[in-house]
């Protein structure tokens, strides 16, 4: 039964709201500029703190002492 008066709700009651709503005069108002302001500070935000961290960063490698001591023995006999 519940699904019945949902549907009911559905047929009978939207209607009377879409009445009141004009297509023309539908606009985002204070409310939406708010919430894009809020969305556009916090990626600047996100991007700044990015930023900051990606210098931190260091992507030279220091050499592995174990593959340098083993690199001339794979070369063949040392010459003396």
């Amino acid at each position: 039964m519940p699904s019945m008066s949902a549907h009911l709700a559905l047929t009978e009651l939207v209607p009377f709201a879409v009445k009141d709503l004009d297509e023309n005069k539908v606009t985002p108002g204070v409310l939406g500029f708010v919430v894009f302001a809020v969305l556009a500070l916090a990626v600047w935000g996100l991007m700044k703190s990015m930023n900051r961290h990606m210098h931190k960063v260091d992507f030279a490698e220091a050499p592995d002492p174990a593959a340098a001591g083993a690199a001339p023995a794979a070369e063949g006999p040392a010459k003396k």
